[in-house]
């Protein structure tokens, strides 16, 4: 990797834009191919109808992590912070916010617990800084590096957080949520709501063990900014990206899919195009999902047998549907102001029911009762339908990848569970239909190129996170072709829009090429 003379990203998504632009300010000469038709993969909006846009596979999510807004001197953007409200049939519905709790329903003992939970958990969040800004160290023949990193998380443990809040974070890092909701809270609608977020876009139910890990990866995501409602905020972040790439020369080509990459002689030399143009490269860098890079574009045949069956057996099967509606009116949830329905709203009424809904995935059927978190983008941002409609996204789990009577004859049904979901709480809500999009995760896999449609192209659980992620042996960015990196969700610290994938392997790139030069 002497004095590389180019590199090729596959992938425009952010994190591909991200690691684009570190390695191009640092004198590289870049090329980002995406297969779409725009940059911005999964969080850039998408027209589903004539006259109504709505969000990619995020419809709320926060900014890049602040020290990467500074490296690439971009300001945070976004519209306010928003509530989660968690419905209740009784109307006694409960507001979520990012310190505070409220609701009739809610005495003052949950009041404080919330407050507590959310300032103990995000403290628990952001003392694993020292561990997500930088590669996962090795656990075997650790460099100085490594042994660096792990130095800080021990520090960020025992003197950011103090003794106390340490024991108790090492007693519930590995827990399942429910227990841990169960110690603190009475109120159901509190539980439930946390639990949604906690399996959301995972395998997994309330009761799973280590279920606590995705809710603190989500934390501290939303730690440094709340997450909003934007529809645009996706193509605000990829038009920035955009700029800043082209003002580092970087080549941008859109509609360029990657058929394969090149390997001569155990390392990646470049890139084919779909229709046979060959690129050559010194180094490429894949955004795309591990089981895509190895297992499409690198081949089997230039991968070691075991390390082919380890990333095959690796979980990646999505669990969660979208379904994307364009209204004749604004919907009239019962018990909501107009104020309200701005924010965040989710029917997943106790853990009781995230449970339930969660057993019917395990045998490859969608839930009868899903869970099902809602936003109404338009009412913040018009332009996304016309004159006086709107658009509501719903992302609704559980909804397997490998439904047994197949997504073909399911999809009809799903939908339908999905607005007899929601038509409790908005009744009229079928005759206010004009417009819908409906995304199985096999139409996300189709759409997006994510092996799976898993949102995080993959599990993040223990044993599939840090170190481990997406396997152990290309946990840190490189891989075992030479000069082929990732730098997308597979790899640490997973999904999100944080941006710390990318960033991270950018730097692993460029600490490898000034030790090898």
């Amino acid at each position: 990797m002497t004095n590389p003379s180019s590199v090729c990203v596959v992938g425009g998504g952010h994190n591909g834009l991200v690691c684009a632009i570190m390695l191009a300010k640092a004198g590289w000469h870049v090329t980002v191919l995406e297969a779409r038709a725009s940059l911005g993969g999964a969080i850039a909006p998408r027209t589903f109808a004539p006259g109504f846009q709505a969000p990619g596979l995020a419809h709320h999510y926060g900014q890049l992590h602040p020290k990467i807004l500074k490296e690439l001197g971009l300001s945070p953007k976004g519209g306010p912070p928003i509530d989660t409200i968690a419905l209740d049939r009784s109307g006694d519905h409960a507001t979520l916010g990012g310190t505070e709790a409220s609701g009739n329903g809610l005495t003052s003992e949950d009041k404080k617990a919330y407050s507590a939970f959310k300032a103990d958990y995000t403290a628990f969040a952001q003392a694993l800084e020292p561990l997500l800004l930088n590669k996962p160290p090795r656990l075997k023949d650790m460099g100085r590096d490594d042994q660096w990193t792990l130095a800080k998380i021990g520090w960020s443990l025992r003197f950011g957080l103090g003794v106390p809040s340490m024991r108790e974070f090492l007693r519930v890092g590995g827990a399942n949520i429910c227990d841990v909701l169960n110690e603190i809270f009475d109120n159901e609608l509190i539980k439930g709501a946390i639990a949604a977020d906690a399996v959301m876009g995972h395998h997994l139910g309330p009761r799973t063990p280590t279920s606590v890990l995705p809710f603190l990866l989500r934390t501290f995501s939303e730690s440094h900014s709340g997450p909003t409602v934007s529809a645009h905020h996706g193509n605000h972040l990829a038009s920035d990206l955009e700029r800043i790439a082209l003002s580092y020369g970087i080549e941008l080509r859109t509609e360029t899919k990657v058929e394969r990459i090149r390997v001569v002689n155990e390392r990646a030399a470049g890139v084919v195009l779909e229709g046979g143009e060959s690129i050559d490269s010194d180094v490429v860098v894949s955004n795309v999902d591990a089981k895509s890079t190895f297992l499409t574009l690198t081949g089997a045949c230039n991968l070691d047998a075991m390390f082919t069956h380890r990333i095959s057996k690796t979980r990646t099967n999505g669990n969660v549907a979208k379904l994307h509606l364009g209204l004749s009116a604004a919907p009239q949830f019962e018990g909501l102001s107009a104020a309200q329905l701005q924010h965040r709203i989710v029917i997943a009424p106790d853990m009781r029911f995230v449970e339930r809904a969660f057993n019917h995935a395990k045998y490859g059927e969608y839930s009868p009762h899903p869970i099902v978190d809602i936003t109404i983008p338009s009412l913040r941002d018009p332009s996304l339908a016309p004159d006086g409609k709107h658009v509501m996204s719903i992302s609704a789990s559980f909804a397997p990848y490998k439904l047994k009577e197949g997504w073909d004859h399911g999809r009809a049904g799903f939908r339908k569970v999905l607005i007899d979901t929601i038509e409790p709480y908005v009744p009229g809500m079928e005759a206010l239909i004009e417009a819908e999009e409906f995304l199985s995760p096999v139409d996300i896999e189709n759409e997006y190129g994510i092996a799976g449609g898993h949102w995080h192209h993959g599990e993040m659980t223990i044993d599939q996170a840090f170190m481990m992620r997406p396997i152990h042996g290309t946990a840190q960015y490189d891989t075992p072709v030479k000069d082929l990196f990732l730098c997308g969700a597979s790899a640490h610290p997973g999904g999100g829009v944080t941006g710390i994938p990318g960033w991270n392997a950018a730097k692993r790139i460029l600490s490898l090429h000034q030790e090898r030069g």
